[in-house]
């Protein structure tokens, strides 16, 4: 892990500082944000934004197929998301991880690899990373290790979700590749089609697990949200047991009945940009116009936060301020994290720096270590840090 950057002041960029972009200087020591003059490197030409914080990054558990089948390799995973997320200016990341009757890596083993793989990994962790389980509802028979592993690993985020119905209609249209991932979670397609089943035949038990783990949570202070509520029923039927955060609703009534009983709202990152990946589904751009988004997630890949705040932004949705507020200082609300999202003084050193005319992140400090530095920010920096403060790179 690179060490914490000599005391610095970042002087010339246009800083998001106390609600609005300011010509001001950015001083850092201790890997906190700081006052008193410093060493000053100046950014003329660039933005200082707060970092990144991103509550559903699914890039990691879609990343090579020989990498998901390789356990012993969890290691490289981590570090493949660690340097993508650092070069886009995250420095707070969720990433998703199954417990589910799919099995194989999206399997309670799987999760279980996951979580100590990550232990392993945090001496050479650049991005805060942590793991978001992604808990099927019908695996009512894993309760109690459910909680045991989160207890045991110190996880704080749990998403709920229900893909039965999505499975059982992809062994009636596309055999082929339900028998790939059949496969992948070590089953042939009938006994992967009889896991299925079993965990549909568990239905009528679900509420009262659903309610079981929600009230542990809560002792334990695990945040916890569910994923793709179809509608506004769904939706308050969750929020009635504790569960608070609504991940990516499929409909405009889910979503606004969230925000009714103010329950966050998070919305895809690549939905703003592309538009909704399915026929008929939810405009993202829309539900942000109409109030009904707290954050944007990354989703398909860290890349698109930032490129969703500027598209916001330069299409006249929103000011930059309040775009970037959707990947930095929401999400840290949400996730009760008061130390970062914003640029203030004590708060941790979490930032990006990026290039005015190009929009690319030049520079990613986290915990105020040096995490990602490219382009013209690289040769302004190495003016003035030796070459030892930059071992992140």
């Amino acid at each position: 892990m690179p060490r914490i950057l000599n005391p610095v002041r970042f002087t010339g960029a246009t800083i998001l500082r106390d609600g609005e972009l300011q010509q001001r200087s950015l001083a850092i020591a201790e890997g906190r944000i700081t006052k008193g003059p410093l060493p000053e490197v100046d950014l003329s030409g660039f933005f200082i934004l707060p970092g990144i914080v991103d509550l559903h990054g699914a890039g990691f558990e879609c990343q090579d197929e020989h990498l998901r089948a390789a356990p012993r390799r969890l290691a490289d995973r981590f570090l493949q998301a660690d340097r993508e997320a650092a070069a886009e200016g995250v420095t707070t990341a969720w990433l998703a991880q199954g417990w589910s009757w799919e099995g194989g890596d999206r399997g309670p083993e799987g999760a279980e690899r996951a979580m100590a793989a990550l232990e392993d990994y945090r001496p050479r962790m650049l991005t805060d990373l942590r793991l978001r389980l992604a808990c099927e509802t019908h695996m009512t028979d894993t309760g109690s290790r459910l909680l045991d592993a989160i207890c045991r690993h110190g996880l704080d985020y749990v998403v709920f979700g229900n893909r039965l119905d999505e499975a059982l209609d992809l062994a009636r249209t596309d055999r082929a590749r339900f028998a790939r991932l059949a496969e992948r979670a070590g089953r042939s397609p009938y006994e992967h089609l009889a896991r299925i089943e079993a965990a549909q035949a568990q239905g009528p038990t679900v509420p009262r697990h659903l309610c079981k783990l929600a009230e542990a949570f809560d002792e334990m202070g695990v945040l916890y949200g569910s994923e793709g509520d179809p509608d506004g029923e769904t939706r308050e039927f969750h929020s009635m047991i504790g569960v608070r955060i609504a991940v990516l609703p499929a409909s405009r009534r889910a979503a606004a009945a969230a925000k009714a009983i103010n329950d966050p709202v998070l919305l895809g990152a690549g939905d703003v940009l592309f538009g909704a990946p399915k026929p008929n589904a939810i405009s993202a751009a829309d539900l942000i116009a109409q109030g009904l988004c707290d954050a944007l997630v990354s989703d398909r890949g860290p890349a698109l936060l930032a490129r969703a705040a500027w598209h916001l932004a330069d299409t006249g949705r929103l000011p930059l301020v309040r775009a970037w507020s959707l990947i930095s200082e929401r999400p840290a609300e949400i996730m009760r994290l008061p130390d970062r999202g914003r640029l203030d003084h004590g708060r941790r050193a979490d930032f990006c720096v990026v290039n005015a005319e190009t929009r690319q992140v030049e520079m990613t400090v986290a915990g105020g270590r040096l995490t990602h530095l490219s382009g013209a920010a690289a040769e302004r920096f190495t003016r003035h840090v030796s070459v030892p403060d930059m071992a992140a790179e």
